[in-house]
């Protein structure tokens, strides 16, 4: 039985040729939102292949199993398949897998717990530096300053969700740039761009040897921010965002000779300054569509035969 084979090999040349082709493209800062949908329809492609893989390699290694998987499937559809000619390594082969995708289980649900732990305890922290009123409610989406010589504004999550900007922000961003702040952690928001950070963290962090997850958490990182700054360009002025970008950025040595900490920021800055063209319309469709049909292939791949037996 060659297919769980062919699966790992196609999931295997997946994980190296389609991240190269995205870096080398020039289209993925001129349209975040597609890159983004690209990069998960890559790891789909890479994760259905071993999940396909897992399923015909314990088919073919235990009775049971294969009673399960080709129940409905008539006699021929078996057949095509060879499950009967597997050596000892099916078994081992679909153990190793089922191994895989339950640490990525475990990895995902980590990170959901460490980041509602640490949710929870920024709520804290900001109840005793910020405590309501007698009488006032949580209210969702209000905008709370918080007293700090620091410039800084963020999206804080949770049951109340808000806005929290320090005084030393306020004192920086002028007119509409605070607007602009809050356009883009709400772009944040209304896309579930945590999720994504959740999902690529615990792929990069369960299995940090395999370089198509490192580069998806990467990837991931930068992207959702590129794709926030033109949600919130659009309504307030590329100028204006990237004004506000650069009062919250400037004295946290960004701009300087060797800012390691957060390097994608001058990046940011002069994407907004100097804009890329936007693709047309055909051309981020047929990306759109190329990127959609990634994860169709291990599908076919692994329909191949019964579609051969059945034709």
């Amino acid at each position: 039985m060659m297919v769980p084979a062919v699966l790992l090999l196609l999931g295997a040349l997946t994980a190296v040729i389609a991240p190269q082709l995205i870096a080398r493209a020039d289209w993925p800062d001129r349209e975040p939102v597609i890159a983004l949908w690209a990069w998960q329809c890559v790891v789909a492609a890479v994760l259905l292949c071993c999940v396909f893989s897992m399923t015909l390699s314990a088919a073919a290694a235990w009775q049971a199993v294969r009673g399960h998987v080709f129940a409905p499937a008539p006699r021929s559809v078996v057949e095509a398949y060879a499950l009967g000619t597997t050596g000892p390594w099916a078994a081992a082969t679909a153990v190793a897998l089922a191994c895989g995708g339950l640490w990525s289980g475990a990895m995902l649900v980590r990170e959901v717990l460490r980041s509602r732990a640490g949710r929870r305890t920024r709520h804290a922290e900001l109840s005793a530096r910020a405590p309501l009123l007698p009488g006032e409610d949580p209210m969702p989406g209000r905008l709370l300053v918080l007293e700090a010589e620091r410039a800084d504004a963020w999206w804080l999550a949770g049951a109340a969700p808000r806005l929290v900007v320090t005084t030393a922000a306020l004192r920086r961003l002028k007119g509409r740039q605070l607007d602009a702040v809050l356009a883009h952690e709400q772009g944040h928001v209304q896309a579930r761009h945590d999720w994504l950070l959740h999902c690529s963290a615990a792929l990069a962090t369960g299995f940090p040897q395999v370089p198509v997850f490192a580069a998806f958490r990467d990837e991931m990182h930068r992207l959702v921010e590129l794709s926030a700054d033109d949600m919130a360009s659009r309504r307030f002025g590329r100028l204006t965002t990237a004004l506000a970008l650069v009062e919250l950025n400037e004295d946290r040595g960004v701009f300087g000779p060797s800012p390691a900490p957060q390097a994608h920021v001058p990046h940011r800055v002069h994407r907004l300054l100097t804009p890329p063209g936007r693709l047309t319309a055909a051309r981020r469709l047929r990306l759109t569509a190329a990127a959609s049909l990634v994860p169709v292939i291990p599908v076919l791949v692994t329909l191949v035969p019964a579609l051969r037996a059945l034709g």
